[in-house]
């Protein structure tokens, strides 16, 4: 089919087609040009004493000298004493057959997991209890229950 049987519809997709293209290529040029520009200089970027990104360097007469040793990289190690502080609480779901239940802080109202294996005295759903936190698998978990006998 000829161009001169093209119908003014092909026609006008055809000339949009090259404009974007030229438009492309013309953007491509343009950014390419651009990029030549930039130096190190203008990608070098500095931080201040409080964390923020700036584009002047640092004023040399403010510098603090650092030991090396004085740096922390990580969490610093402090002494395994743990407070073993008692908590009351109601048990608000035990399932004896399963052997687990849940324990309702009185004071904060959060929820932790006990096992059976954990228990001093026989409890059941409702009773105020004493308790003790420690780390379990899955989170904190209610150690040392016995019943509360206030």
């Amino acid at each position: 089919m000829g161009r001169s049987q093209e119908s003014f519809q092909k026609k006008e997709v055809r000339n949009k087609k090259e404009k974007k293209r030229k438009e492309k290529e013309a953007k491509r040029l343009a950014k390419r040009d651009n990029d030549s520009k930039n130096s190190l200089d203008d990608m070098i970027a500095y931080v201040d004493e409080n964390g923020v990104i700036m584009t002047t360097p640092p004023d040399e007469s403010n510098k603090t000298e650092i030991k090396v040793e004085d740096i922390q990289v990580s969490v610093p190690r402090g002494e395994n004493e743990t407070e073993e502080i008692v908590k009351t609480g109601v048990i608000s779901y035990f399932n004896e057959p399963k052997g687990y239940g849940f324990i309702k802080d009185i004071n904060t109202k959060f929820d932790y997991f006990f096992h059976v294996n954990n228990l001093l005295e026989d409890v059941k759903e409702g009773n105020q209890v004493l308790f003790e936190i420690e780390t379990g698998q899955r989170g904190p978990t209610a150690v040392k229950i016995q019943i509360d006998k206030k």
